[in-house]
C-alpha cells in the first residue's frame, strides 16, 4: 500500500516512547487484572466544527473548552472529523507532547478539512498509513463521484501497540457526507472493501461522523453487513444515550447517533459513552464525542 506521506502530515516515529510508559503499582491490583487493564485501548471520535471566527461558538471561545475535555479524558486514539490544519495544530499543541497526528485535507491540501487521527506516542506507533477519496476514483485527489455535496475521505494508520507486546491494528476514520444517502451508502462499500483488503489477521477500529443515524440508515447496515460490530450495542456498560449532534442546542436524550465507533469481530467494548462535557454551558464542538474502551483481543 502507498504511503502517502507527501500529502499527510506524521511528526517522526519516536524511539524512546516505550521508556515513557506508565508502570502499574505493584499489589495495587491482581498482576492478572493489572495486565488486562494496562491492554485496554481508549478510543474517541469527534467532529470537531470547524474553526469558524464567527460569534457565538466560535473556535476561540471553544478550544480552552476543547483542551480541558482532551486533558481530563487523555484517549489513545481520537479519529477527528472537519479540522482545519490550524485548528489540528492548535489541538497538538494543547494535547501536548505526548501526541501526535496524522491526516490531510479533503482536497488533499492544508487548508481544507481532514478526518486528522490523534494518537498518544507513549502507547502507540503507526506503521503505516494512507488517505483515499471516497469516489469511484479513491486514488484522485479530491474526487467526487457519487453526487455528494462535497468531496469525502478517509485515512487509515496501522498502529503497533507498544503496551501489547508489540500488537497491532488498524484505525479507520472518516466522515460520510451530510446531503447525499447514496454517497453514504457507496462510501460504506468503499470502507468496507478497504479494509478487507488489509490484513485479515489484524483487527480494524473504524470512527468517523458517518451523517446516518445507527439502526435507521442504509449506510449502516452495510457496515454491519460487512461483519462490523457497533461497539456502543456490544459494550458491556454503557452511558445515556444522546443525539451526538447538538448544534449548541439542548442535548436530546434517545436522539439519533451518527457518530460511530465500530470494530471487527472479536474486539471486547468494555464500556461505551458519549461525552456531554461542557464548561459554563460551551461545548466543545456541535456534536457530542463518542467514545469507547476496548481490547483488541
Amino acid at each position: 500500500m502507498v504511503n502517502t506521506t507527501s500529502m499527510s502530515r506524521r511528526m517522526g516515529l519516536r524511539s524512546a516512547v516505550a521508556a515513557a510508559l506508565t508502570v502499574p503499582l505493584v499489589g495495587a491490583v491482581p498482576a492478572s487484572a493489572a495486565k488486562g487493564r494496562s491492554r485496554r485501548l481508549d478510543v474517541m471520535t469527534f467532529n470537531l466544527r470547524f474553526a469558524s471566527t464567527t460569534e457565538p461558538n466560535s473556535w476561540t471561545v471553544r478550544r480552552p473548552v476543547m483542551r480541558a475535555l482532551f486533558r481530563r479524558e487523555a484517549p489513545h486514539v481520537i479519529g477527528t472529523q472537519e479540522g482545519l490544519y490550524q485548528q489540528l495544530r492548535d489541538i497538538h499543541a494543547d494535547l501536548g507532547e505526548h501526541y501526535d497526528w496524522i491526516g490531510t485535507g479533503r482536497e488533499g491540501g492544508s487548508r481544507d478539512e481532514s478526518t486528522a487521527v490523534f494518537y498518544d506516542t507513549r502507547r502507540l506507533a503507526p506503521v503505516e498509513h494512507d488517505t483515499f477519496w471516497l469516489s469511484d476514483t479513491p486514488r484522485v485527489i479530491g474526487s467526487n463521484t457519487w453526487g455528494a455535496k462535497l468531496p469525502r475521505i478517509a485515512t487509515w494508520v496501522r498502529f503497533r501497540d507498544l503496551r501489547h507486546a508489540g500488537r497491532e491494528f488498524y484505525v479507520l476514520n472518516t466522515h460520510f457526507d451530510h446531503i447525499g444517502q447514496y454517497a453514504r451508502v457507496r462510501s460504506a462499500a468503499l470502507v468496507a472493501e478497504r479494509i478487507a483488503g488489509l490484513d485479515p489477521s489484524l483487527p480494524s477500529v473504524v470512527t468517523g461522523d458517518f451523517n446516518a443515524a445507527a439502526h435507521a440508515n442504509d449506510a449502516y447496515d452495510t457496515l454491519l453487513r460487512a461483519g462490523f460490530v457497533d461497539t456502543w450495542d456490544t459494550a458491556a456498560e454503557r452511558g445515556r444515550l444522546y443525539a451526538t449532534f447538538h448544534g449548541y442546542r439542548p442535548l436530546v436524550p434517545e436522539g439519533d447517533r451518527i457518530d460511530w465507533i465500530l470494530t471487527t469481530p472479536g474486539v471486547t467494548t468494555h464500556r461505551a459513552s458519549i461525552n456531554t462535557f461542557a464548561l459554563n454551558g460551551q461545548f466543545p464542538s456541535d456534536h457530542l464525542p463518542v467514545q469507547a474502551l476496548l481490547t483488541l483481543g
